[in-house]
């Protein structure tokens, strides 16, 4: 991958604008990843081993997916980050394009668990844990030479099950763009974009926002420039 895109950093944490097809940590199949890249960011600005060896990601994206990943920069307050993350005190917003035509917000709340037939994938399952996505459309757009009929989404995760917004739209019936585990359109790369992060930083206090620019394969869809 080029160069890190720095989002937000300070003494304790750096946000970083995660790509597509970049892993956030390795898979064993030694692809490089975003962790590694970070981590030669800290030892390219002159960083002892201590600070090299201190970052760690907080949360992590799919390959797929671009935005906002968070990174501790010390093992010391790392753990602050970790109880803020575990008490989902950080809001999450996304932006998503979905299949077909979505008209009012709408809250879903479908339990989500493994695919006990194939292990690539979660499903909406009884069983499963509990789940909450709250989408609100921005746009909506015909289908065209360019995509079927499609809408754009700002998506409120309230929690952070695998696969989480993947696995609620297909379950509503309208699957992401480029989303073809999930039964997406497949002729696009995913269409979802991890925009905006917000939380009351653990260490300062501070209520810290932080937003990823609007990618540009949604701008070919949806042009939000103006």
């Amino acid at each position: 991958m080029g160069a890190v895109r720095i989002l937000y950093e300070d003494d304790h944490l750096i946000a970083v604008d995660k790509p597509a097809g970049v892993i956030v940590h390795g898979d064993g199949t030694g692809s490089c990843t975003l962790t590694e890249n970070v981590r030669d960011l800290v030892e390219r600005r002159g960083g002892s081993p201590e600070q090299i060896a201190g970052v760690q990601a907080l949360q992590r994206l799919d390959r797929e997916t671009t935005g906002i990943v968070l990174f501790s920069l010390r093992k010391e307050t790392q753990a602050a980050f970790d109880r803020i993350i575990a008490e989902r005190a950080i809001e999450k917003r996304y932006l998503a394009i979905a299949s077909g035509r979505i008209r009012t917000p709408r809250e879903i709340t479908a339990p989500i668990g493994r695919d006990r037939h194939d292990s690539r994938r979660m499903r909406v399952s009884r069983t499963g844990k509990s789940a909450r996505t709250v989408i609100t459309p921005l746009d909506c757009a015909p289908a065209d030479q360019r995509a079927p009929e499609r809408t754009l989404l700002e998506v409120d995760l309230h929690t952070g099950r695998k696969h989480q917004i993947r696995v609620h739209m297909a379950h509503i019936g309208h699957p992401l763009l480029g989303d073809r585990l999930y039964g997406g359109p497949g002729a696009f790369q995913l269409m979802l974009h991890a925009a905006e992060l917000a939380f009351t930083h653990p260490i300062t206090g501070e209520r810290v926002r932080i937003t990823a620019p609007y990618p540009k394969r949604f701008e070919a869809l949806f042009d939000r420039r103006g």
